[in-house]
Parts: C-alpha cells; sequence; structure tokens
C-alpha cells in the first residue's frame, strides 16, 4: 500500500490539521521499528503518541487500561482480567454504563504479542486500520464518501459512542469506516479538542475512500458557492 499517496489523499481532501496515524497489529517488532519505551495510561494514548513516530508496543503495555487491551483483543493476565471487573463494577455503580454493556462491548478476535503505531505517511508496513481526528463539517463529508449519510435503503448509520476505542473492532466487524464521538476517557488521555471526532478506516478500503472523497470535496465546494449565492439572493 503507497500509505503516503493514502495520507496526502486523506489531508487534501478533508484538509486536515492532525497527522492520521495507523496501526497494524503484529507478533513482534519488523526491522527497524523501535520498541516504546515507558507507560501509557490507557490504550488511545497511543494514537495521539502515533502522530510523532512510528513505534512497537507490546501487548503488556497496553494493560494500563484493562478495557482498551480487551477492546483490542490482548490475551490479558488475571491480574488484568480482575483490573477489568474493578473498572466496570465502578461504571456500572457510577450509573455511567448498564451491567449488561460490557459483554456487548466490541473487540478484535485475533490475539497479538503488540501493534506497530506510527504516522500514516511513514508507516512502514501495510497498516490494518487508519485513525482520523475530525471536525463535524469534515465528519459530514467522510460520511457521504462512505455513504452512510445517504437516504437509500435504511436510515444514515450513525456514529459509536463509548468507549471510543470500540470503534477500532467495530470498523473492522463491519469492514466500513467507523465514526466514534469519543467517550469521556478517550478525551481524557488524549487530550484531544473537544470539537473532534474520531474515524476509524479499516486499511483495505482506503484507496477507494480517498478516491470518494476527493470527489465529493469538489462537489460540495460547488454546493456551497450554490448557497451562498442564494443566501446573498435573499438577504439583498
Amino acid at each position: 500500500m503507497n500509505t503516503a499517496a493514502i495520507a496526502d489523499g486523506l489531508t487534501a481532501a478533508l484538509e486536515l490539521d492532525i497527522t492520521p496515524v495507523a496501526l497494524a497489529r503484529r507478533a513482534g517488532a519488523p526491522a527497524g521499528v523501535p520498541a516504546f519505551e515507558g507507560a501509557v495510561p490507557s490504550t488511545c494514548t497511543f494514537w495521539r503518541r502515533a502522530e510523532a513516530g512510528v513505534f512497537y508496543a507490546t501487548a503488556p503495555q497496553h494493560f494500563g487500561c484493562p478495557l482498551g487491551a480487551m477492546v483490542m483483543g490482548f490475551d490479558l493476565t488475571p491480574e488484568v482480567n480482575d483490573e477489568l471487573k474493578q473498572l466496570v463494577g465502578f461504571m456500572v455503580n457510577a450509573k455511567y454504563i448498564e451491567a449488561d454493556e460490557p459483554a456487548r462491548i466490541p473487540h478484535l478476535d485475533r490475539p497479538a504479542a503488540g501493534v506497530v503505531y506510527g504516522p500514516l505517511r511513514r508507516f512502514p508496513i501495510d497498516p490494518e486500520f487508519i485513525l482520523v481526528w475530525l471536525t463535524a463539517a469534515q465528519a459530514m463529508l467522510l460520511s457521504e464518501a462512505t455513504g452512510s449519510a445517504h437516504w437509500t435503503v435504511s436510515e444514515p448509520a450513525g456514529a459509536l459512542g463509548r468507549p471510543a476505542c470500540a470503534a477500532i473492532p467495530l470498523a473492522g466487524g463491519r469492514g466500513a469506516t467507523t465514526l466514534s464521538l469519543g467517550c469521556t476517557g478517550m478525551r481524557t488521555y488524549t487530550e484531544i479538542a473537544d470539537d473532534r471526532v474520531l474515524a476509524v478506516i479499516p486499511a483495505q478500503e482506503a484507496a477507494t475512500l480517498v478516491a470518494a472523497l476527493t470527489r465529493l470535496a469538489e462537489t460540495n465546494r460547488g454546493v456551497a458557492a450554490f448557497h451562498r449565492e442564494r443566501k446573498a439572493s435573499v438577504l439583498t
């Protein structure tokens, strides 16, 4: 995959101001990819760290976030599994989630020893998922490009809420781009601005999506010009 072309295409069509990143599960660090050093409080923290460079993070380095580690499909140790139960218990007692929700949260099925993260443009291997931060206007264009905004056979697809990381396995299961509005934990740990939502793009769909976005970006410019002229004609 030409990751540089995909990154440039997404950035140009969506007018991105935050670097799109990629991730891929692997049994070990590919040649030339450095190991991540340090600790993070959440799986989603890796997404922002990936904007700065490529690295490989092992499964245990994700265990600071039991829920995120579960969503990513890692085999949890008994200790981490106990922490997950405690976290879920806290959320249920706080009335943040219902007791039957955790069992329904999507997760990746194929276990892996770790994950390669990094900027999409410089990603050294074929990515598995591409993550993009969007404004509402950019998300609207993306939804048009994916067809999820179309009133055709059924109602347009909605956006995922919590946990934000569940958008990754959901996108993988659907084989389609998935939007997440971003949960409280994700916004706390990533420090992403409140006006941003997350898009998870299955890598195999990226080239087709870029072509659609490029076309629709031009279409939207024409539609915007029409509305500006109409607005001016009514108000003058």
